[in-house]
């Protein structure tokens, strides 16, 4: 397995991304994001990706966060969605929840700031419109 079983994924990904981004009225191009997530529904397909990443990089950490594995690679090539170029991705083994897709799942985006005031921050980011509409 090489780390080219995962663009298949982008489009979808991608579009449900840009899609939020203008629903939100957020302009992403001057935000700082620090990983890429996965979501997968069975340890089978974790396991398997998990060689796979071993394969096209390296393990950073492995920890268990309420009660499953989460693993953070370090890639040798960086996967990109919009601006960002990822080398760090997330792989949590699935959990309790069921969700409709596997693939990828979210952008971790990173605030600068104090914890106190994080909340004012991440809502200044959102135009007006985004903060009254729903879903």
């Amino acid at each position: 397995m090489n780390c080219m079983i995962f663009p298949q994924i982008y489009p979808r990904f991608t579009l449900a991304f840009r899609e939020l981004s203008t629903r939100l009225g957020l302009q992403i191009s001057a935000l700082e994001a620090d990983h890429i997530s996965l979501r997968c529904h069975q340890n089978t397909t974790a396991e398997r990706w998990r060689r796979g990443f071993e394969q096209c990089g390296e393990l950073l950490s492995e920890n268990i966060i309420n009660g499953r594995p989460i693993c953070l690679f370090k890639l040798h090539e960086p996967v990109c969605v919009e601006h960002w170029r990822f080398s760090v991705i997330e792989l949590p083994w699935p959990g309790e929840k069921r969700y409709p897709h596997e693939g990828w799942e979210h952008i971790e985006i990173v605030l600068p700031g104090e914890p106190e005031t994080l909340n004012a921050r991440a809502l200044a980011l959102l135009s007006d419109e985004g903060l009254v509409s729903r879903g």
